[in-house]
């Protein structure tokens, strides 16, 4: 039987996380049982790796977990995972080699810094469940390793034991009905073969301060609680509290609907006093181009109105010089500005979570308006007169853009002093984002914007090849154009309110994009006729910088291709067409890589390996955007 190699994610909505794989050995640096926002949803934090877990009974001694050692050695052979579900959280049911079957789950609680565990003695005598934490105290990108530093100290006051690894680390809170017992170890030389692959290093050491006893009959449980917050009282019976936890945690799961609703749900976190959403488990922060394309799907879509207008008012208090930060980053320093788009995406929110009101029948309270409102006017405005980085309205109304050495599109990738992708001048996807922010703006931006779309129509049509340059007026050179075969055009006829091109040319875009780019996880960056494209997003991190933008499928212009198709084909089985062809690959998809979610990019060649964020927020939110959009259609065509 093949390993099951595939990841779950267990958020807790303040940028935390529990993760791991179904076949239990952990393959990435960033797998843990317990990893906390300091600041949330930043500044996070590795507190406990996992836990080695072990089921006696005399002196028979079956191994629960499973764990991988330098070079490539696995233990935890004695366990087969009989059964794994992702739903209402991960639970394994585990057979061991003395015949006994135990249920695991791993649960990260809500709102709260927090992850419990559950073991059930589904079938088997009674045992003894031994379980030696493994502590770490370090930044989510870092390694540990053994050091003299380490505080092993246990604070233990009844079913409460606490550590405090390293100074300035948040202390760890454990609550179990488990005898503790101190016993400190360095369990050495854990192997990440995923580090590996990706050109990192892939080696750290764990520290257990000491076993957890529990005892188990059959058809009992074991309940583990462990925090970053003091989440019980000291008086309070242990086992009745984490299973109303657990209880309360499955209800409120059980509302938000299904598999992609509830995905949905692991990237709404809380910023300050306000909402945010996380680009991607588990390396990305909280961006701004990332956000503002995937609240439509991940809010609007699934009808989180609340949730998107604490989003959007958090954000609109950002504005800098008519400019929206792209990235807060991970420890805490300065915004980074270096994004076009991302400014352009707000306004193009703002106009989809005000009309998602209207027709919820919401009310929008008049200041929210005026806020939201101001943060477009001083987008528009900055842009138009011109900000950062040669961000600036031209004659011919097109926005211009960039400068040496950065990187401002969506196509972002750069390495050293190197922009793979510069596409400095006017790229074709911040046109249409340009024009329809324009338009949204209002009537004092009519002329501008009425000049921007007749030079559109006149500058970027590619008669030659029947489609859109990527870039006119390239590298600043008034003229110059880059045709290069890109997915970017489809925003011009698909993905945004208002169309650049209609009929007969939109017709001949989306047949050369079929044609030439899709494939069944969404098009690739670039076609392979052209120069310099790759076939495999692999290899270390220069290679694979080197190949994001330059064939790497992205799924997440899915939404803007599926939305073109609809716009452009008419009749009774368009909808039915394009939810088969299209969508339902996206869909197998989701229990093919990181469970229930989609992931960042994807091989641009058969078999199309995933890769990248094996779970990444505009991704899933634009298969929910297309589900609703094919969901309404059906109703209108049954209407």
């Amino acid at each position: 039987m093949m390993r099951d190699e595939r990841e779950y994610l267990e958020a807790d909505g303040l940028g935390g996380f529990a993760m791991g794989t179904v076949a239990g050995p952990r393959t990435r640096r960033y797998h843990g049982l317990l990893v906390v926002a300091r600041q949330p949803p930043v500044e996070r934090v590795l507190l406990v790796q996992g836990f080695e877990a072990t089921l006696v009974r005399g002196a028979s001694r079956v191994a629960l977990s499973a764990q991988r050692y330098v070079p490539g050695i696995e233990t935890g052979s004695g366990r087969t995972v009989e059964r794994f579900s992702a739903e209402p959280w991960p639970a394994w049911e585990l057979r061991l080699e003395d015949g006994s079957l135990v249920q695991q789950e791993i649960v990260a609680i809500h709102d709260t810094p927090s992850v419990a565990v559950r073991w059930t003695l589904l079938e088997g005598d009674a045992a003894r469940l031994e379980v030696r934490p493994f502590l770490a105290g370090r930044d989510i990108h870092a390694l540990h390793h053994e050091n003299d530093a380490l505080n092993f100290s246990s604070r233990q006051e009844g079913a409460h034991v606490a550590w405090q690894t390293y100074e300035g680390m948040p202390v760890i809170h454990s609550w179990a009905d488990a005898h503790f017992t101190a016993e400190p170890v360095w369990y050495r030389q854990f192997e990440f073969p995923e580090e590996l692959v990706r050109g990192f290093d892939g080696v750290e050491d764990g520290a257990s301060p000491g076993i957890l006893a529990f005892e188990l009959s059959p058809g009992g449980s074991a309940l583990w609680l462990l925090s970053a917050a003091l989440m019980l009282e000291g008086d309070q019976p242990v086992g009745p509290a984490i299973k109303s936890l657990l209880a309360r945690e499955q209800a409120r799961r059980a509302a938000l609907g299904g598999i992609l609703e509830r995905a949905a749900d692991a990237y709404i976190v809380r910023r300050g006093t306000g909402r945010s959403l996380i680009a991607g488990y588990p390396w990305f922060t909280d961006w701004g181009r990332d956000t503002f394309i995937a609240l439509r799907g991940l809010c609007l879509a699934t009808g989180r109105l609340a949730d998107a207008r604490e989003v959007l008012l958090a954000w609109a208090g950002e504005v800098s010089e008519g400019m929206l930060p792209n990235r807060f980053v991970d420890d805490g320093g300065d915004a980074e500005f270096n994004a076009v788009d991302a400014s352009l995406w707000f306004v193009i929110a703002v106009h989809e979570y005000l009309a998602a009101a209207r027709r919820a029948g919401s009310e929008t309270l008049a200041g929210d308006r005026r806020a939201l409102g101001t943060a477009v006017q001083q987008i528009l405005t900055g842009y138009s007169k011109g900000t950062r980085y040669g961000i600036m309205a031209d004659q011919d109304g097109l926005l211009r853009a960039g400068m040496p050495g950065v990187q401002l599109t969506w196509m972002d990738a750069r390495i050293g002093d190197w922009v793979v992708t510069p596409r400095t001048g006017k790229p074709v996807e911040v046109q249409a984002l340009w024009i329809n922010a324009l338009r949204i703006g209002g009537r004092r931006w009519d002329t501008l914007r009425r000049q921007a779309e007749a030079s559109f129509a006149e500058r970027f049509w590619n008669e030659e090849q029947g489609c859109l340059y990527d870039v006119v007026d390239a590298d600043h050179v008034p003229g110059r154009v880059d045709a290069s075969l890109r997915p970017n055009q489809l925003l011009a006829i698909g993905g945004l309110p208002w169309p650049l091109l209609r009929d007969d040319k939109a017709h001949r875009i989306l047949e050369l994009v079929e044609r030439e780019l899709w494939t069944p996880l969404g098009p690739r960056s670039l076609a392979a006729n052209e120069a310099n494209y790759a076939s495999h997003y692999r290899g270390s991190p220069p290679e694979r910088d080197a190949a994001y933008h330059m064939g790497t499928v992205w799924p997440w212009l899915a939404g803007p291709f599926i939305e073109a198709w609809l716009r452009t084909h008419r009749g009774s089985g368009a909808v039915a067409e394009a939810r088969q062809r299209f969508l339902e690959p996206l869909r197998e998809h989701i229990q093919a890589a990181g469970i229930g979610h989609v992931s960042e990019v994807a091989d641009a060649e058969a078999p199309f390996t995933p890769g990248g964020c094996p779970f990444q927020a505009w991704s899933v939110g634009e298969v929910l955007r297309i589900e609703r959009m094919l969901a309404a259609a059906d109703a209108s065509v049954a209407a």
